[in-house]
């Protein structure tokens, strides 16, 4: 066969970096393909081009093309004739849209011109266009932008306003290429620095501190250094550095002495320059209280404060007690005169007669010049002898109950605490019936009385080294409560009674628990218990027999015991009588029927058999009558006429007879529309409106059976569904006309 050579590709646009690759093809019997370069140069496979060579077939692949790639590239075959044959394919190379080393952010001074660089090269050359804020930026007369040949964009006296974020678009219209990149443009603003306070006074020597206040503005925000003689401060035990929100850098000076008075500097620093203040120190020596104890004084006696205090000038002295907030000066004396002072040379003595617990607390002493003031606290303590807190010492017990016998205290210094039973003194580990619970202020004598010797007096003495106080308690038998009177009965019927009464007029020492209520039929030996809830004064008795005579008494129950009975009451019940007329209220029923409710009344003592109800229409002069059970409360009526009113009689029976009548009347409506009936029956009639189909499937789902009945009409059907009568397929008779009669 003639050779014959093909290449996949006739023409090939390529961008720098991207590869690609040649198939060649050769029909014949070829022993040899080769591909040739631009240049006419026989390619040798090397790392950027490589050849895959079969028996007719040979792969050229161009990895990461450069534009001295481009050309024309020749794929020879050769036969065993020496007869050779080629194609060629045409690779032109272009450099697609690239941003070189584009840096963002980019940062300028404030007020300088900037030049926002964006260096994009391809070919052919870009048209650049720049954005700012969703908008582009157009050469405008007397605009601040320009774009530059180099397509930078410059802005003129650039500002804080300029900073964002500026779009750099470039775009090769030749091949519909398009790119951007995002350029962060940020404007250093040089620091701007302001005080409130220039010049500071301090008192040295007394472990005072002055803090000076820069506040600084800038961007990016300023480094703020402070300065004195030259030299920076760097942070220690008397410069304390510090910086808050808003700009505001702070130097606080401690413990200042006499040499730390003159001039410092704050100086705020950032890339845009460099502003300084400075600030000024003056240091006085100010008052200053050298001596000022605590006092303690006991309670009665006199007590003596003394305040020392130095300064230039001399300062004067005052007090003022914190607990009135009452102030004392040199030479006079308190309203009440137990209160004076006098002072010379910086020295003031506080003189308090016959002290008061009143008087414990905290007392000011403050020294004061035209300089300034200072003040210190010191506390004087009140010591007192134990004072008992309460006046309950009488408790109650009896035998086997235990007791805690409380003894509270109030004292400084503490008090110590025992127990004295006659002249023994209770051990503080406590006996075989006694022990003792100790705290602060406080010790409970837990007494479990064995015996009538374990009640009496018992002793409890505090001390301390103020004195010696005692108190006596008194452990008494309790006993069981009296009897309760002012026994009443009330509220009697056939079978209940209330029984009230007065609590008794002694509950034995300690609390009743609940009363007890008996009662019996009169003449009976066997009394009936009934126990009040709680200690309630009334008790409710049930299940009593009508027309029966019954006696009842009460007592009160404590941990003691039970108390005795308070004198016997006797009441009779009421007898058996007819029940009460009873009450009714009507409610609209189904189709020609309506629902009597019936409420039922006192019933006399005895339950109600029936309820007898008669009813007719406002036309008729015959009562048709219905037995209601009297266990039921209600009563159906039907059939009824519509649009009638109707007259009712209701009376209730028991064994003894009947009550007395109720009356009641009711308005049967008109005959409603028998399509809105049914549904309405169903609970369905938001569906009236709907079609002869839509009935006939819902009379199918709700009976199949009657559908098929077909001597019964449609109505008829759907009448014994409402109803609740089924007749199996095909069936006839009674039950249907029942249905019938029971809609009509």
């Amino acid at each position: 066969a003639a050779l014959q050579v093909s290449i996949s590709l006739n023409k090939v646009e390529l961008s720098v970096g991207e590869s690609k690759f040649f198939i060649c093809t050769a029909i014949g019997e070829p022993v040899r393909l080769e591909w040739f370069n631009p240049q006419g140069e026989r390619i040798v496979a090397s790392r950027r081009m490589a050849l895959h060579t079969e028996a007719s077939r040979s792969r050229l692949i161009i990895y990461n093309a450069i534009i001295e790639d481009a050309g024309i590239y020749r794929c020879q075959a050769t036969d065993a004739n020496g007869h050779t044959e080629e194609a060629s394919v045409v690779l032109e190379i272009y450099q697609r849209l690239t941003f070189r080393d584009v840096q963002s952010p980019q940062e300028f001074r404030h007020g300088e011109t900037a030049e926002v660089v964006c260096d994009v090269i391809s070919s052919p050359v870009p048209a650049v266009v720049w954005y700012y804020q969703d908008r582009e930026i157009t050469e405008e007369p007397h605009s601040r932008y320009m774009v530059l040949p180099n397509n930078n964009l410059q802005i003129h006296q650039v500002t804080k306003a300029d900073e964002g974020v500026y779009r750099c678009e470039a775009s090769v219209e030749a091949r519909g290429e398009i790119d951007f990149v995002d350029i962060a443009v940020v404007v250093n603003v040089p620091p701007v620095l302001s005080v409130f306070q220039q010049s500071f006074n301090a008192t040295a020597d007394y472990q005072e501190s002055v803090t000076f206040t820069c506040i600084t503005s800038g961007s990016p925000d300023p480094l703020v250094t402070w300065h004195r003689k030259s030299q920076q401060l760097e942070p220690s035990e008397q410069y304390i550095l510090s910086r808050l929100e808003g700009g505001r850098s702070m130097l606080t000076i401690r413990n200042i002495r006499q040499s730390d008075g003159g001039t410092y500097s704050c100086r705020a620093t950032n890339k845009a320059g460099v502003q300084e203040r400075e600030l000024f120190l003056k240091v006085f020596v100010q008052p200053h209280i050298l001596q000022l104890k605590n006092v303690t004084a006991v309670e009665g006696s006199a007590a003596m404060i003394s305040c020392l205090a130095e300064g230039e000038p001399l300062p004067e002295v005052s007090w003022r007690r914190a607990s009135d907030g009452q102030t004392f000066m040199d030479g006079l004396r308190s309203s009440d005169s137990r209160v004076e002072v006098r002072g010379r040379h910086g020295k003031s003595e506080l003189t308090i007669s016959g002290v008061k617990l009143t008087d414990l607390g905290r007392f000011d002493c403050e020294a004061l010049s035209r300089i300034g003031g200072h003040q210190k606290s010191m506390f004087l303590d009140i010591e007192y002898i134990p004072k008992f807190l309460t006046n309950h010492t009488v408790y109650f017990s009896w035998e086997g109950n235990p007791v805690n016998i409380s003894c509270d205290v109030m004292s400084n210094p503490p008090a110590t605490m025992l127990w004295r039973r006659e002249r023994f003194t209770i051990p503080t580990e406590g006996t075989h019936n006694t022990r003792i619970h100790s705290a602060e202020g406080k010790s409970v004598l837990e007494v479990t009385p064995m015996s009538d010797r374990d009640f009496g007096r018992y002793n409890c003495t505090a001390r301390n080294n103020i004195g010696v106080r005692y108190q006596e308690f008194i452990l008494a038998q309790a006993d069981v409560p009296s009897n309760p009177h002012s026994v009443r009965l009330s509220a009697v019927s056939q079978r209940l009674a209330t029984v009230t009464f007065m609590t008794p007029d002694s509950h034995g020492g300690v609390p009743i628990n609940y009363y007890l209520v008996q009662y019996r039929e009169a003449g009976s030996l066997e009394w009936r218990d009934v126990r009040s809830h709680s200690v309630q004064t009334t008790v409710v008795l049930t299940g009593l027999e009508p027309n029966t005579t019954y006696e009842v008494r009460v007592s009160a129950v404590n941990g003691k015991g039970q108390g005795e009975f308070s004198h016997t009451e006797s009441f009779q019940t009421l007898p058996i009588r007819e029940p009460s007329p009873p009450a009714v209220h009507g409610q609209r029923g189904v189709g020609k029927a309506y629902r009597l409710g019936l409420v039922k009344q006192d019933d006399g003592g005895m339950p109600i058999v029936e309820y007898i109800v008669k009813y007719k229409t406002d036309k008729e002069e015959q009562w048709m009558t219905k037995l209601v059970p009297g266990a039921q409360d209600f009563a159906m009526l039907q059939p009824l006429q519509w649009n009638t009113r109707y007259e009712v009689e209701i009376t209730a029976r028991n064994v003894k007879g009947l009550s007395e009548p109720t009356f009641y009347q009711f308005f049967m409506p008109q005959k409603p529309d028998i399509t809105e009936s049914l549904f309405s029956g169903l609970g369905l009639g938001a569906v009236v409106g709907l079609g002869l189909g839509a009935l006939l499937l819902l009379l199918v789902l709700v009976d199949v059976s009657c559908f098929f009945l077909r001597h019964c009409g449609l109505l008829m059907c759907i009448t014994r569904t409402l109803c609740g009568k089924k007749t199996a397929t095909g069936g006839k008779g009674k039950e249907l006309e029942e249905g019938k009669a029971a809609y009509l």
